[in-house]
């Protein structure tokens, strides 16, 4: 089987758990399949069962003063994608950046389509401030592709039921395979040198978050939580990557105000490599996901693959990860609404995430024992090799029940 993988990230070019998922996945299909992957970028990558082609902006549309002129060179890359990959048994997208590239190679080649839904533009309202009018076009784009789709993959229970409700696909059409994890990478690592080059003290226990700058990641409930937290502790925001230069501006403002009213606050504002971050997850004492919308959650696994317990929201997937009060602490959040993700009662979330994270900052001994469980836990239930295979074996199971369309 040869597949066709239509990404926008891909090493070296990874920004997100997305970007995480396809490379790790790509990797352990190749036990099973060839593999063609078309990404954003100029990777250029050949051996015998993989072959990697980065397509490239069009550089004079991005330049140009036209309206969304990101957005349309995303689209021209779709065009460039689907013109660039021949030949494919199966294509399997990933987001919505590769989608109109996956619609367009299913009917030029007649192959089944598959998608993995690791988020949906119509649960994520709030890209609007990142792609304006543009994100009405993303959505639709979504929405008719997850329609054209022979076959979907959900990285959790929560986002078959989100799909499902979102743009009415058949509930037959979509399996769950999570997300997975190299448990021989992130594994416990110490080296005392890279905290001390970013200013964070290895004998003061340390709460740890890592993730973009984005509404969906809700940084700033953490950043409210955190003038709550005991004294004693250090906190390390490892948040780069802004969606916008306003969310940039407006996270700094608060992290400001954080640092003036407390010691030990230490932000790392870019998206470090893995190799250090698997070291920042193994010396911190306690991993913060406050996010407000998180389809699967994929860091809370890196997290307690490195044996540190976490406190997250109860949100998506992350309730499939965690166990509650043996691997971390799970904060109930009660939104707005449906379409809006907010807390209804920040104050009251707040309030709870930080309750949680002093009792294990307070704990040794018991974050100690939690990280080891949640270790345990991934070990058990999140290995990328079997995830590869059930993926591949929902190739099969798609491409066994696909018909080519007849004159």
């Amino acid at each position: 089987m040869k597949v066709a993988l239509f990404t926008n990230e891909f090493p070296p070019h990874i920004y997100g758990g997305a970007g995480v998922h396809v490379d790790f996945l790509c990797q352990e299909l190749l036990a099973h399949a060839e593999v063609e992957v078309r990404c954003f970028g100029d990777q250029n990558e050949s051996s015998e069962q993989l072959h990697v082609q980065g397509i490239e902006a069009n550089n004079e549309i991005l330049q140009s003063a036209a309206f969304q002129s990101k957005l349309f060179q995303h689209l021209i890359r779709n065009i460039d994608i689907s013109a660039a990959t021949p030949t494919a048994d199966v294509i399997h997208c990933h987001t919505w950046y590769t989608h109109l590239a996956g619609v367009f190679s299913r009917q030029l080649l007649q192959v089944p389509l598959i998608l993995t839904t690791h988020s949906l533009e119509s649960q994520r309202p709030w890209k609007v401030e990142q792609l304006g009018n543009g994100y009405f076009l993303s959505r639709w784009i979504e929405q008719h592709a997850y329609q054209t789709a022979d076959g979907i993959i959900a990285v959790s229970q929560q986002m078959k039921r989100d799909v499902v409700d979102s743009y009415q696909v058949n509930p037959d059409k979509v399996t769950v395979i999570h997300n997975g994890i190299d448990p021989d990478f992130y594994a416990p690592t110490s080296d005392d040198s890279l905290l001390e080059r970013y200013g964070i003290n290895p004998n003061i226990p340390f709460v740890l978050f890592v993730g973009r700058i984005t509404r969906q990641k809700g940084i700033s409930q953490l950043i409210a939580a955190a003038h709550h937290f005991d004294a004693n502790c250090q906190i390390v925001l490892c948040a780069g990557a802004p969606d916008t230069p306003e969310i940039a501006q407006e996270t700094e403002q608060l992290i400001a105000e954080l640092q003036q009213s407390r010691s030990g606050v230490i932000l790392i504002s870019e998206m470090l490599p893995r190799e250090q971050v698997r070291i920042l997850y193994s010396k911190a004492r306690v991993f913060a996901c406050p996010s407000l919308y998180e389809p699967f959650g994929i860091i809370n696994l890196e997290a307690l693959s490195c044996e540190t317990p976490v406190v997250a929201s109860a949100v998506g997937g992350i309730p499939e990860i965690l166990t509650e009060g043996e691997t971390g602490f799970l904060i109930p959040l009660e939104p707005v609404s449906k379409s809006d993700f907010y807390p209804k009662d920040p104050a009251a979330f707040q309030r709870a995430f930080a309750e949680k994270i002093n009792e294990l900052l307070r704990d040794e001994s018991k974050a100690v024992a939690m990280g080891k469980a949640g270790r345990k836990r991934v070990i058990d239930h999140f290995s990328w090799r079997a995830i590869a295979k059930q993926t591949f074996d929902f190739y099969r199971s798609v491409q066994a029940q696909f018909k080519p369309e007849q004159a």
